[in-house]
């Protein structure tokens, strides 16, 4: 049967990552491939971004995992380590390694024998979730380098609204960063995905981009589309039952979609079992067969059912595209009240994962 399935479009990807280049020319590519690749497939995301400069992952197990598959590029931990044991793997691996406590910092004594890694620097500018405070920065860096395990030291750090154009926290951000770092000499990386569309300025000599790989916008007010991006994945199922269900007749758990007319529903091989999320309300769009209908009722754990009254086409095997191509995920995010990150990253592992743009 195989359905429901994720397409992962590789070309997608790999037009996404060239419109990444074409916006900041003069900067080098972190790809963040981190949790699953944002839910797309970590191995076959990471080979298909393989002309990235380097490749973002959030623990040491996704960059074993990499490496194991043979990627070679620099692959860079934006959390950190956790302990000394984690430090020496990653030393090990050829893995940079993201500072943003004394506490990883102490740890960088503990390398012996001449092993050394890429040091990345985290600041705090003020996300205030991970980094180093601004007054630290000059002492912490001179640490590192006295430590002698680091062959290159960089600095970074991440803006909290970087959607929100003009938003004054940011421009705090960008400044207290460029205060901290002035007269260093080290590569910066400021822009994740909306700090890359948004904020010219925080195009340094590396961009972190996410999300926008995967075709997805981080902007509130600019489609994928507007954006030249190209979805990365598509979530489809087919229809396995139609169902006449007559006017005042209600439908799925609760009942709490009830027919204003005579109607016809498909049923969906898809539920929250799958990743799709439960709490969409009825009126959310679904694609059959190419054409847009709607959720009637409550999403349940393996089946979705969904108005086709007005689709003559629709029949048993019809395929239902849940968001990708012809359905931004957007669209569906804003319905469920939730990001498009979620949703991608939520998809579960029952889930039949096929491969296109070879």
């Amino acid at each position: 049967m195989n359905f429901p399935r994720a397409t992962l479009d590789l070309d997608a990807l790999r037009h996404n990552l060239a419109l990444v280049r074409r916006l900041a020319p003069q900067s080098r590519v972190l790809a963040a491939v981190k949790a699953n690749a944002y839910g797309h497939g970590l191995i076959p995301v990471a080979r298909a971004l393989s002309s990235a400069d380097a490749l973002g992952v959030a623990r040491l197990e996704e960059a074993l995992a990499l490496r194991a598959a043979g990627l070679a590029l620099p692959l860079v931990l934006l959390e950190g380590v956790v302990s000394v044991e984690d430090l020496h793997a990653a030393a090990a691996h050829r893995l940079d390694v993201v500072v943003h406590s004394w506490d990883q910092i102490a740890m960088l004594d503990a390398l012996a024998g001449g092993q050394q890694l890429d040091v990345w620097l985290k600041l705090d500018t003020g996300m205030h979730r991970l980094g180093l405070m601004p007054g630290d920065f000059l002492a912490a860096h001179q640490r590192v380098v006295n430590s002698k395990v680091a062959r290159t030291v960089r600095v970074m750090t991440h803006l909290a609204s970087a959607e929100v154009r003009g938003n004054a926290s940011t421009h705090r951000q960008l400044e207290i960063f460029e205060a901290s770092v002035a007269g260093c000499g080290l590569e910066r990386s400021i822009a994740n995905s909306a700090g890359l569309i948004a904020w010219p300025a925080a195009r340094l000599e590396w961009v972190r981009p996410g999300v926008m790989l995967y075709g997805i916008s981080p902007m509130p007010d600019l489609s994928a589309a507007e954006l030249g991006l190209r979805p990365a994945m598509t979530l489809s199922t087919r229809l396995i039952a139609i169902n006449a269900v007559k006017a005042g007749e209600s439908v799925g758990y609760g009942g709490l979609w009830r027919a204003s007319r005579d109607s016809l529903i498909g049923v969906a091989s898809i539920g929250y079992g799958d990743g799709y999320p439960r709490h969409l309300p009825s009126g959310a769009p679904v694609l059959v067969n190419g054409r847009e209908a709607t959720l009637a009722g409550r999403v349940s754990m393996d089946l979705s059912t969904i108005d086709v009254t007005d689709l003559a086409e629709a029949r048993v095997g019809a395929q239902v595209v849940l968001w990708g191509q012809g359905l931004p995920i957007e669209r569906i995010a804003q319905c469920a009240g939730t990001i498009s990150y979620e949703l991608a990253c939520r998809i579960a592992g029952r889930v039949h994962r096929e491969i296109g743009g070879e």
